[in-house]
Order: C-alpha cells, then sequence, then structure tokens
C-alpha cells in the first residue's frame, strides 16, 4: 500500500520576515512631547539629550501664523551608512530592521554619528559610548510598543511590522500617502511620516538650538 507524501510547504506558508517601522500621522500630532518625555524616561536618557524630539516651526504673519510639527527620532534605516562607517562594528541592523549599537564593543569614536544625516544620535556623557533611538526593542521583543507610540495621546505613531499586510501600519501605509526624510539619499529610512509639512522637513528651518547635539571633548 503506497503512501501519499506529505508536499512541501508553499512559499506563501514561509516564516513571514518581520519589518519593523513607524508611521507618525502629522493629521493628529498636537505637539504635546509627550513622546520626547516617555522616550527619555523608558530609556534613561542623560538631561541635555534626546533619541525622540518635536521640531516645532512658525508659519505664516501676524495674525495668520501656525505651527508645524515633526517628531524626529532615528529612521532604523534598511541601508544604515551609521554601519558601514563604524570602524569597531558596534553599529549592526537586527533580523527585524531595527539598528543597534552593541554598548560593549562601542568605542565612542562618533565616526557613526558624523555619518548619520538625521542627526539623532547622541554621545552618553556618562559611559562615553553612542545611543540612539531603538525603536524600543526590549519593549518591542516582550510584545509591547515603543514607549512614545503607548504614550502618544493623539494616536499619532503606528509601529509594527510592514511586511504583515494584516498589520495596522501596513494598512494605514497602503492607504495614506507617506514621505520620509531625505529619501535621495538612499538610506531607505523607516520611519514613514503623513502629511508632513516640507518647511518643516526642511533641516535649515526652525532649528531648535536645544535640540542640536553639541559634543564637548572627553
Amino acid at each position: 500500500m503506497s503512501h501519499k507524501s506529505s508536499s512541501p510547504a508553499s512559499s506563501s506558508e514561509e516564516q513571514r520576515k518581520v519589518r519593523y517601522a513607524m508611521v507618525i500621522d502629522l493629521r493628529r500630532c498636537v505637539g504635546c512631547h509627550s513622546c520626547s518625555v516617555a522616550c527619555k524616561s523608558e530609556n534613561e536618557v542623560p538631561l541635555g539629550k534626546f533619541r525622540s524630539w518635536v521640531k516645532v516651526i512658525e508659519k505664516g504673519h501676524y495674525p495668520d501664523v501656525s505651527r508645524q510639527f515633526l517628531p524626529a527620532l532615528c529612521n532604523n534605516c534598511e541601508n544604515p551608512i551609521c554601519n558601514r562607517n563604524c570602524p569597531v562594528k558596534a553599529t549592526y541592523r537586527r533580523p527585524d530592521g531595527i539598528v543597534q549599537v552593541n554598548q560593549h564593543r562601542c568605542i565612542g569614536c562618533m565616526y557613526c554619528m558624523a555619518s548619520c544625516p538625521y542627526d539623532v544620535r547622541y554621545i552618553n556623557p556618562l559611559r562615553k559610548i553612542i545611543q540612539k533611538c531603538f525603536f524600543c526593542d526590549h519593549r518591542v521583543d516582550k510584545g509591547l510598543e515603543p514607549a512614545c507610540v503607548e504614550t502618544c495621546l493623539g494616536r499619532a505613531r503606528i509601529f509594527g511590522d510592514i511586511n504583515n499586510p494584516e498589520s495596522e501600519i501596513a494598512q494605514v501605509m497602503a492607504t495614506n500617502p507617506v514621505t520620509t526624510l531625505k529619501p535621495a539619499l538612499g538610506t531607505d529610512p523607516q520611519v514613514y511620516y503623513i502629511a508632513a509639512d516640507y518647511d518643516a522637513m526642511d533641516p535649515a528651518a526652525g532649528v531648535d538650538i536645544n535640540h542640536i547635539h553639541f559634543e564637548e571633548p572627553y
């Protein structure tokens, strides 16, 4: 009696590769800065340093004036320049796309900071190593959302697996036009914006001196 062998799993049944990303809907952002506060609290970010902040610019002339917001954080790029330029290979990209920094390998040389076109890395003044936003990977690994996403009052931040068509982030991106910062650089940023103001996206516009990372020699 012959037995029918089970057919191999089809490609559609193969394990799907996870790719984490974030969408920030500027139609919902009210500039409350709760994301910045949540980030500093969750990750024990030193005073004077930021992993996430909200850029603010004012447009128009009195009395017709408006404020535009642009939340900023590490884009956890698909093709990160910082990875290639780290001389000790401390910066690396996880299989799920999150760009990490090996805290034990980093020597604080700041090559990655100089390479990053988004100015989102800082050197920890106590530990003398580079740090940045990791999408709160310690929370994500436990099935939780990043602290900034959980805290956002307007539900402007959406985080998840863009390779999963059933995820909220994939559905939002499928039904809304999105843009990224400096797409011409070829880094393929994984932080997407809906209804972002192009003047706010200009690096030279509305710069807040408190959010520029001036580094002192040590």
